[in-house]
């Protein structure tokens, strides 16, 4: 950095670290390694990466509500408006995979655990074939037991 940008770096009292985190900004989260079927894997990756996009999302709604505060400039109050609606439909998201997520774990213990009703699918000429296999085999358990 040259000594002029240094001067200009003081008077406006920026530093180092502030413009380190503006160029190298956090990074997303690594895709678990392991088990690629793992629902749960998958959620806390989800959920991570989201919570993620909304910290960014917040520090830039910050940044451009100053910018707009700053030009007074209409399409920057535009740009501010649209940027809160990104940040909330991915805080909408999270939700959403929150619910999806509790759902999934609860299909276990609400399923039926006695079928009173099974049905048949398939021809008349299938059933049909069934009985017969059905009553042929009954006659010949009940001659065997006689």
């Amino acid at each position: 950095m040259s000594s002029f940008d240094t001067k200009i770096n003081d008077a406006l009292g920026i530093t180092e670290n502030i413009k380190q985190e503006i160029l190298d900004p956090k990074p997303l989260v690594p895709r678990p390694v392991g088990d690629y079927e793992d629902a749960d894997a998958d959620y806390k990756y989800s959920r991570e990466n989201f919570y993620n996009l909304v910290e960014r999302g917040q520090d830039a709604v910050t940044g451009i509500l100053e910018l707009a505060k700053e030009s007074e400039h209409p399409r920057t109050y535009e740009v501010a408006g649209q940027l809160i609606k990104t940040v909330a439909e991915v805080a909408e998201k999270l939700a959403d995979l929150q619910e999806k997520m509790k759902k999934l774990k609860e299909v276990p213990d609400h399923a039926p655990k006695n079928v009173t009703n099974a049905l048949f699918v398939g021809s008349t000429r299938e059933l049909q074939a069934l009985l017969n296999d059905k009553n042929s085999n009954a006659q010949i358990e009940n001659q065997t037991q006689e």
